[in-house]
């Protein structure tokens, strides 16, 4: 995980100016084990820096995307959750996001036997259509145990 030194490396590496704002963003970040949506970080860092906005929030987000610190996951509503990449791109895992409470669960367990065939797919596919591959995210989408409980009842 990169600390504070590092994320303001990364800023001024991408022309960026490090801001109270952002870094505030990615402490949240990295002391949360949820995956957080836009409001819920605008939640958590308005009552310590009142001056921001929910704009600044999306934007700072955005920004952090570009810079490779963060991922956005597609919640089962469109909305997106972001979460801290781990330094060493050895936190390669996936997502499960249950399309009816939007529980979001990430799947790290048995991800190591799928890895080598992703990684020959992602080859296959860059080298049949000229492309650069720099990133992945993967998500399957359904119901939680919880929520198929309640469905059957």
């Amino acid at each position: 995980m990169l600390g504070p030194f590092q994320w303001r490396h990364k800023f001024r590496a991408g022309c960026s100016r490090w801001t109270i704002p952002r870094e505030m963003i990615l402490k949240l970040l990295s002391r949360s084990p949820e995956h957080l949506s836009a409001k819920e970080i605008y939640a958590a860092v308005y009552p310590f820096y009142p001056g921001i906005g929910l704009t600044t929030i999306y934007r700072t987000l955005d920004l952090l995307r570009r810079l490779g610190l963060v991922h956005r996951i597609s919640g089962a509503d469109g909305q997106g959750c972001y979460e801290l990449k781990k330094v060493n791109g050895k936190d390669d895992h996936h997502h499960l996001i249950c399309t009816e409470c939007g529980r979001i669960v990430d799947g790290r367990d048995s991800f190591k036997e799928g890895l080598a065939i992703l990684r020959k797919m992602a080859e296959a596919l860059a080298k049949k259509h000229g492309f650069l591959i720099t990133d992945q995210n993967i998500e399957f989408y359904g119901l939680c145990e919880h929520c198929q409980k309640a469905s059957s009842r």
